[in-house]
C-alpha cells in the first residue's frame, strides 16, 4: 500500500494510531519504528516524501492538523469493504472535505491478517511468506517475551 501510495501522491503520511481500546503486541512506537525500516527500504522512483506519525485522536483531526486532504485506505476483502465504507461515510459527515480512496490489496496479501500473522508466529509456524524479514524478526522477539511472560 504505501509503495502504491507513494506512486499515486506527492507527500504520504502513514498514521498510526494510539488505540487504547486494544492491546496490540507492539507499542505504537515500535509499530511505527517498524514501517520507517521498511521505508528506508522501499524503492521510491518517484521521489515522494513519505512520513511516519503517531496519533491518538480522531483521524479525522489527525487528517485535518496534518493539512491533508485524502485518506488512502486498503481493502483485502469484502469484509473490509462494509467497515471500511461505514468509516468513511462517518469521516465524511465529520469534514467533508477530506476524502477517503480505497485501493485493494495485492492479491498475494489478502487473506493475510495481522490477528492470523500473530497466531501463527505464537504457535513457531512459518510467517514469512507474510512479513518482511525485519517484521518477522521483531515478531519473534515479541512473542518470545509475551511467552516468558505468561510463563
Amino acid at each position: 500500500m504505501i509503495r502504491r501510495g507513494a506512486r499515486i501522491f506527492d507527500h504520504l503520511i502513514i498514521a498510526v494510531a494510539e488505540n487504547p481500546g486494544k492491546s496490540p503486541l507492539f507499542s505504537s512506537e515500535e509499530r511505527a519504528s517498524m514501517i520507517r525500516h521498511e521505508i528506508s527500504r522501499l524503492e521510491n522512483p518517484t521521489k515522494s516524501r513519505i512520513e511516519v506519525i503517531i496519533y491518538n485522536s480522531l483521524l479525522m483531526d489527525c487528517v485535518e492538523s496534518q493539512g491533508a486532504s485524502v485518506i488512502l485506505r486498503g481493502l483485502r476483502a469484502v469484509a473490509d469493504f462494509e467497515y471500511e465504507y461505514q468509516m468513511a461515510g462517518m469521516n465524511q459527515q465529520i469534514n467533508n472535505k477530506i476524502e477517503t480512496v480505497f485501493l485493494m490489496a495485492d492479491s498475494v496479501l489478502q487473506p493475510v491478517a495481522s490477528r492470523l500473522v500473530k497466531e501463527i508466529a505464537f504457535y513457531n509456524g512459518n510467517i514469512t511468506p507474510f512479513v518482511p524479514p525485519y517484521v518477522v524478526q521483531k515478531l519473534q522477539e515479541a512473542v518470545t517475551r509475551k511467552k516468558s511472560f505468561q510463563d
